[in-house]
Parts: C-alpha cells; sequence; structure tokens
C-alpha cells in the first residue's frame, strides 16, 4: 500500500508560510521609535537585553545593546559623581565663609575703642575674610574726616551710596568691575570684585556704606548668597552705634 502523507487543509500551509516572512510594516524605524518612547522596555526585561547580548557574539551585525546600556549607565554614573562632588564643594566654600565671617564679627566685638575698632575693620578683616581692601564710607560731603579716623574712614559724596547701591537697596554684589577711587581709594586698581552694605547708623548720623573688595573676578558676584555679609554688617553697625552713644 501506498503510505498516505498528512492532510492538509486548503489554505492552512500558505497561511502558515506567511508568518513565516518578516512584516514589512515592521520597519526598522517603527522599532527604533517604539524603544525611544518606551526607554525602560529593555531595562525592565533582562532576559531580553540577554539574548539580544548574546546574539551580538556571534552576529557581527546585531548591536551590542548590553553594551549601550552600561555606557549610558556608566554616563549618568560619572554624572551624578561630578553633581555630588560640586555639591560638597560648594558646601565646603560655605563652611569656609561661615567661619571667616564667625571670626571677622569675634574681632569687631573685641575691639576696646572706636579706634581700634576702625583699625579692626579696615586693616585687620581683609586678613581675616581673605580680601584686599575693607572700607568705611560716610556720606559726608566735603567734610573732613578726623585725623584719627582718617586712615580707615572713606569720605564719599552725598546721595553716593543710592548711586552705587541703588534705591532702597541694602547689599550689591558685582564681579568683573572698575572700583570706584572715592570707595577703595590706593586700593581701587586692584579690585575686580566687591560687596557693597548699607550701613543703618541712626538718623543722627550720616548715611554710611561698607565695602569689601578682592582681586578675584568672581570672589562676589550677582547671585550670591548674602546673608553672612549681611551679618557682618548688621554686627558692625550695632558695635558703631554703641561706641559713639547713637540712637536706634
Amino acid at each position: 500500500m501506498t503510505k498516505k502523507g498528512p492532510v492538509t487543509k486548503p489554505g492552512r500551509r500558505g497561511a502558515a508560510a506567511a508568518n513565516d516572512v518578516p512584516s514589512k510594516a515592521l520597519t526598522e524605524d517603527a522599532v527604533l521609535d517604539y524603544l525611544r518612547r518606551n526607554p525602560d522596555l529593555l531595562t525592565d526585561n533582562p532576559a531580553l537585553l540577554e539574548s539580544l547580548s548574546q546574539s551580538a557574539r556571534f552576529d557581527g551585525n546585531v548591536v551590542d545593546m548590553q553594551h549601550l546600556v552600561l555606557n549610558r549607565l556608566r554616563e549618568e554614573n560619572t554624572r551624578l559623581r561630578d553633581a555630588h562632588a560640586a555639591i560638597v564643594g560648594t558646601a565646603r566654600d560655605n563652611r569656609s565663609a561661615q567661619l571667616q565671617v564667625h571670626e571677622a564679627v569675634l574681632q569687631i566685638l573685641a575691639a576696646r575703642s572706636f579706634e581700634k575698632l576702625i583699625h579692626t575693620v579696615t586693616a585687620d578683616l581683609p586678613l581675616v575674610l581673605d580680601v584686599d581692601a575693607v572700607t568705611i564710607c560716610l556720606e559726608v560731603g566735603d567734610t573732613r574726616i578726623p585725623r584719627a579716623y582718617a586712615s580707615g574712614l572713606r569720605s564719599i559724596p552725598e546721595d553716593a551710596i543710592e548711586r552705587v547701591l541703588g534705591a532702597g537697596r541694602q547689599i550689591a554684589l558685582a564681579s568683573d568691575i572698575t572700583a570706584d577711587k572715592k570707595i577703595f581709594d590706593a586700593a581701587s586698581g586692584l579690585v575686580r570684585s566687591q560687596a557693597l552694605v548699607r550701613l543703618d547708623l541712626g538718623p543722627q548720623a550720616p548715611k554710611a556704606l561698607l565695602a569689601i573688595g578682592s582681586r578675584e573676578l568672581d570672589t562676589f558676584h550677582q547671585g550670591q548668597g548674602t546673608e553672612l555679609i549681611g551679618f557682618l554688617a548688621k554686627a558692625l553697625e550695632t558695635t558703631i552705634r554703641q561706641w559713639l552713644n547713637l540712637p536706634g
């Protein structure tokens, strides 16, 4: 007898063959677009990633997806490490600035006379704060500063503080500047960044300004925090009021 083969229903074999042929609609661009819209697909399906990686070892035409993912993870790790280092560096700088200002305030409070106070601010604080010039400016116009204070106090024209600070502002920071000679005197040619702080000495005293200058371009700049500088200025103006018996 002749052995009969399996009976195939009409159209069944054609359908099976069609399933073995890759769909023309599923293009490479469509796959790439889907992966872009679902970036977690491969990381959420490690078995799929592993199978792709194994294929890459045997087929030079297949992209090693595991290698790409690992490179991306390395780049992300490097970015996070750099961000962490930047945060730590900023924290250290802030801590250093805080210690400098605290030491400056302690030296202001330790002054045993008004003359010593002015000398401490204008001669000692530059070393403490690691800057190049610290001056106290008074809006007294052409009035001469007493000889005892002439080396530390600067005389500036009326309304000069409003001009350099701006109306109503207490603190102004600036970088990459040409310093005002009336404010920094002989150090003006050296100063490239500055912090200017209004000093409120009361209604019976002239308007005053604390000026801190540095030769470094970025020691002071817009956007920088001003809390520590403001605290230093408050300590100074309070101490001056006490020495001169000025009402609040």
